[in-house]
């Protein structure tokens, strides 16, 4: 919607949102959900090679995410909170049907850029019954209006290679003139009801003014990549059962 141009070098290529949805339903086993922005894939391989990544991209029109906190977040203690939070859903996790999962730790710990308002982070999860552990690795830009959403789908023995392209994946999105971070206009924008922290955990300010988990279902070759969570989680699994 010209919110944000995302230019692609000659070492990744895009897939649309129609032939991103194929891969991760179609070809990647995932339960069919909302329509991404599309997906970037290192140009070496196709989504069906063995050692495929690629990376998710969304856009969360919620406001204007102030950084003015970003430097006093504790993160040992947040990283805390979350391993709490992820044993507590573990039982709504179990009666879906789906893997208890454990939040073993920071792969990568969280740091923001104020310089180009991007945020970046890797969890490391153990699923039950799984003997790999699975990489989580998460990108935020920040614009005017909303927060530019990027996901890798990979696994651990894909962190280095993960993070030699991080740089070249964060280059490739930047607002476009009028949405970008630093024009943000307190008059007449709108202010989301979140920080950078809640970014991290993600969280969000449901309706009713109570922290709920934001939690996004994604599988590759058969193993859960992010988890869903409470609320979110039972919406998803609705649709999906009926799709």
């Amino acid at each position: 919607n010209k919110v944000a141009t995302l230019t692609v070098p000659d070492s990744f290529y895009y897939l649309s949102p129609e032939d991103a949805n194929r891969v991760l339903v179609e070809a990647w086993g995932n339960p069919p959900g909302s329509m991404t922005l599309g997906m970037l894939f290192p140009s070496k391989f196709s989504p069906l090679h063995p050692q495929a990544w690629g990376v998710t991209i969304e856009y969360e029109e919620d406001g204007y995410v102030s950084d003015e906190n970003a430097n006093e977040i504790n993160y040992d203690e947040l990283l805390s909170q979350m391993q709490d939070d992820t044993q507590t859903s573990n039982e709504q996790r179990l009666d879906a049907g789906y893997s208890a999962i454990e939040l073993v730790g920071w792969a990568a710990p969280p740091h923001y850029s104020a310089d180009s308002h991007k945020l970046y982070w890797a969890q490391e999860l153990q699923f039950s019954q799984v003997e790999q552990n699975t990489l989580n690795y998460n990108i935020r830009a920040l614009g005017r209006q909303g927060v530019l959403v990027l996901n890798f789908v990979a696994g651990m023995e894909q962190l280095a290679e993960i993070e030699s392209n991080l740089n070249a994946v964060m280059a490739m999105t930047e607002f476009d003139q009028g949405h970008r971070y630093e024009e943000f206009d307190p008059a007449i924008d709108k202010v989301a009801a979140y920080g950078i922290g809640a970014l991290v955990a993600g969280k969000v300010i449901a309706k009713t003014g109570m922290i709920a988990g934001l939690l996004i279902l994604l599988k590759k070759f058969g193993v859960i990549i992010v988890v869903a969570a409470a609320a979110l989680f039972s919406r998803v699994f609705k649709r999906n059962k009926q799709a």
